[in-house]
């Protein structure tokens, strides 16, 4: 096992904002012990981690906001941990991050859906069609969102200025949304309004500036 006394380890070039934050002071807090047991392989990590995120998603669907968001913190936190057990113990491969971005998306995805259950359930005066349009636009928002940086790094396309709207910050929003739905039931729809609105044009920018620059080589989606 590699020596713990660097700190590139803790994150990828990649990590930006919360998720870099999530990463640095929490998920290696729960490294450093984790990485003790041998037994206990990335690829699990990545596993519970996705369970922790879908059954979040399935907390905030029936109505338990606030811990919905402690599993989705949870969630998170894992996120980090399995590549910084993997980048430790020098077994960090493709498959590895295939994997974790493919799992990702189902966390990602019953999330959201479960955010909009929640709003559909709560009393808030608002037509439920509005809530399920917002539901739907952070739906497809969030997915392209990892499905354009996905895309853009096999065509070696670069995307501008890092956002908030990766899948560490929309967890985040998601997270604290859920945990502060006891003070005001207001806060999981600015969450969800956020998802719908900010995923989406940030897809939108990036469409923009792509589309300003010259295509490297022609290719069918």
């Amino acid at each position: 096992m590699t020596e713990i006394v660097a700190s590139d380890w803790k994150t990828k070039p990649t990590d930006r904002f919360i998720l870099k934050w999530i990463k640095i002071n929490l998920s290696s807090r729960v490294t450093i012990t984790v990485i003790k047991w041998n037994w206990l392989k990335p690829w699990m990590i990545t596993v519970l981690s996705m369970i922790n995120g879908m059954f979040a998603g399935v907390l905030f669907a029936f109505g338990a906001g606030f811990f919905g968001g402690v599993f989705a913190s949870l969630a998170q936190v894992l996120d980090g941990v399995d590549g910084q057990v993997a980048r430790l113990r020098e077994q960090a491969t493709a498959a590895g991050a295939f994997l974790d971005s493919v799992l990702d998306r189902y966390s990602d995805g019953t999330l959201v859906i479960g955010l909009t259950i929640f709003n559909l359930r709560n009393d808030l005066n608002l037509d439920q069609w509005h809530i399920l349009i917002l539901g739907t636009f952070a739906l497809l928002g969030s997915g392209l969102i990892s499905y354009s940086s996905s895309r853009a790094a096999s065509l070696r396309i670069g995307l501008g200025r890092p956002t908030l709207a990766s899948k560490g910050s929309r967890t985040a929003v998601v997270a604290f949304s859920g945990l502060l739905s006891p003070i005001s039931s207001l806060v999981p729809l600015f969450a969800l309004f956020y998802l719908a609105i900010h995923t989406n044009a940030v897809v939108l920018y990036r469409i923009f500036n792509v589309m300003r620059a010259p295509a490297p080589h022609n290719e069918s989606n």
